[in-house]
């Protein structure tokens, strides 16, 4: 009889009844803890007292203090354990189960199981599961060390201190340093046993000290179990190669992107070349659970523009209110980036599934904020394409200008918003060859053009979003190595930066616009900001840097092309206008408006336009000095 359970989710009737044969069933409970210890007998007399339920992706599978009479096992899919405040405790993948805690004791759930997947859950009835842990006491063993894992990692995140915190944990914070390792010789089945007797769920393979490869329990699954390879085999044959690292000094939310991108769950951590331990996507999913990052992990799932609108405009919320909670505008910053880098490598990733493999190599860009990872809550798109010289234009173009134009207006479903400037890869002028933006900066710094500087400047804040990495490096090497010395075009640049005035008198009073949509506001980017991330640009630029974040950028040219006293200056400015800007568009969008740049003084305390005084001051102090040592009067 089928009955239908709450929250939408439905249950199929018993497996007796159903067409899937119970020897798989028998098979699958052989392969995952802890049943696999069990007699062949007690298998399969088990398997038919299971039922199947299958949970749609948001569904609520058990919720807090509703009561629960089934142990659950996770076919497929994966379900998230959530404590107090919908905190992420762990997330449960296929082979493992939940659902105990409230099987002995109490049978009130103290948890919510949420699944974040379309997913397989066999249940196991409470009668069945207690007979089973009388007969078999190491299965209640089992469960008992379990429920107490569980209870401690609540405790420990009820106690950890404020998100922005969070914000800024790196890998070293989380990782496990003593990863276990195995010689690539040892055999499949020694290496199952010694991820069974430490309790861990993957083996890194490691040779005089180089990372060869991974051998996971999923590996173990998919590729012994389900294979029926050869167990006396050495782990080379069946573990994961060409690994994906980081250094333990990256963000762990950045961990956590990638492994979601990739649908991988074990990262390396590797520093100098040397393997110093692994990050599992469930140690960091459990510490950054209600970050903005896993909206944009969650971005990795959707398979359609469809299913992506709107994803960086949710992200923006997230940011906003962590902004509202004191987060550092460094890290917030960061946050919105990550999640703009992710919705455009998921939609290329959908491009190249929709119109096919790329005809020859490419690589997307960010330019601008985006490029600089210094996007805030009102950033637009600003993008281009480097293509690989064997681009033919009559042959290839039309592949490329659909591709681009699927992922620059997918962008812009996503909530970033188009380029009122026309900078986007699906603009044919910023779509070229290597040789061809090759030659396009040897032209901007050897015969500037002050108009065409204007918009071309920030094509110096070039990073490489999808596609070949070392397209899109070589062509960014060329720019700063033909912008070194290229003195005329500094002249250019200190012009521009010096014409990106403050809106402050002489006496240190504050400009607002008089008439018009922005009466009575100043414009913070115009003559804050964006003044300083040209100055930085330029002094860069001109000590032959790659580099491309402006707090970097001042702090590399301390000392070289700009004073130390001035780089200090323009660092502190520049931390207080960013504060001010993502303050003041988080309270828009909390309002619900339109992010922008145009601040009412009055709406600030008397400090914060004190401050806001100061960072101007500044400001127009090293505009000045861009006048003494440039010959911008003369341009």
């Amino acid at each position: 009889m089928m009955s239908i359970h709450a929250h939408g989710s439905f249950l199929i009737s018993n497996l007796r009844r159903m067409s899937v044969e119970l020897e798989e069933v028998t098979g699958f409970l052989a392969s995952i803890e802890p049943f696999r210890h069990l007699p062949e007998a007690e298998l399969e007399a088990l398997a038919p007292t299971l039922t199947v339920r299958y949970v749609r992706r948001g569904e609520i599978v058990l919720d807090f203090e509703e009561s629960n009479n089934f142990l659950r096992i996770i076919r497929s899919g994966a379900i998230d354990i959530l404590g107090p405040d919908n905190v992420l405790l762990d997330r449960r993948d296929p082979g493992l189960t939940f659902g105990y805690s409230t099987l002995v004791g109490t049978n009130s759930s103290r948890y919510r199981m949420e699944a974040v997947e379309d997913s397989l859950v066999y249940e196991m009835p409470r009668e069945v599961f207690i007979q089973l842990s009388k007969r078999n006491p190491d299965i209640a063993r089992f469960y008992s060390s379990q429920s107490r894992r569980i209870r401690a990692a609540a405790e420990e995140i009820a106690n950890a201190g404020a998100n922005t915190n969070v914000l800024r944990t790196h890998i070293y914070d989380v990782k496990i340093s003593k990863a276990l390792s195995c010689p690539p010789d040892l055999s499949i089945r020694e290496a199952a046993q010694r991820m069974d007797e430490h309790s861990v769920s993957s083996l890194l393979v490691i040779e005089n000290e180089a990372l060869l490869g991974i051998i996971t329990d999923r590996d173990m699954r998919g590729r012994v179990v389900a294979e029926g390879v050869d167990t006396s085999r050495p782990v080379t044959e069946v573990m994961t190669t060409n690994l994906l690292t980081l250094g333990s000094e990256a963000l762990a939310m950045e961990a956590l992107m990638l492994m979601s991108e990739r649908k991988i769950h074990h990262l390396p951590v590797v520093d100098d070349g040397r393997v110093t331990g692994i990050v599992t996507q469930n140690d960091i999913a459990r510490l950054l659970h209600n970050d903005p990052v896993f909206l944009a992990a969650d971005i990795s799932r959707k398979n359609s523009i469809d299913e992506l609108a709107d994803a960086f405009t949710r992200t923006t919320k997230v940011v906003a209110q962590l902004i509202e909670s004191g987060a550092a505008p460094e890290e917030t910053a960061g946050m919105i980036t990550i999640a703009a880098d992710g919705v455009a490598r998921r939609l290329f990733t959908l491009g190249i599934e929709k119109y096919g493999k790329p005809p020859v190599d490419f690589a997307f860009v960010a330019v601008g904020s985006q490029g600089r990872r210094e996007m805030v809550l009102a950033s637009d798109q600003d993008n281009a394409l480097v293509l690989s010289d064997d681009f033919d234009h009559a042959i290839h173009n039309d592949y490329f200008q659909k591709l681009t134009e699927f992922v620059c207006l997918g962008l812009d479903r996503a909530g970033q918003v188009l380029c009122p400037g026309d900078m986007m890869a699906m603009n044919p002028q910023w779509r070229m060859t290597v040789t061809e933006w090759e030659r396009t900066f040897a032209n901007w710094t050897g015969a500037p053009e002050p108009d065409a500087l204007l918009n071309a400047q920030i094509f110096f804040d070039f990073r490489v979003i999808a596609g070949s990495q070392e397209l899109g490096n070589e062509v960014h090497q060329s720019a700063v190595a033909h912008g070194k010395n290229a003195l005329r075009m500094h002249a250019h640049l200190a012009s521009l930066a010096a014409r990106r005035e403050p809106p402050l008198t002489f006496f240190k009073g504050l400009v607002v616009e008089r008439s018009g949509q922005y009466a009575n506001t100043l414009n913070i980017k115009k003559g804050g900001t964006a003044a300083i991330v040209q100055m930085a640009r330029l002094y860069s630029l001109s000590a032959g840097h790659s580099i491309v974040e402006t707090r970097e950028r001042l702090r590399q040219s301390a000392g070289k092309t700009v004073s130390r006293a001035g780089s200090e200056d323009l660092l502190d400015a520049f931390d207080y206008l960013r504060s001010i800007t993502l303050k003041y568009q988080a309270s828009q969008i909390r309002s619900g408006q339109q992010p922008n740049y145009h601040i009412d003084p009055k709406q600030l305390s008397g400090m914060e336009r004190e401050n806001l005084r100061d960072a101007f001051s500044i400001i127009k102090s090293m505009q000045n000095a861009l006048a003494t040592k440039y010959p911008v009067r003369n341009i």
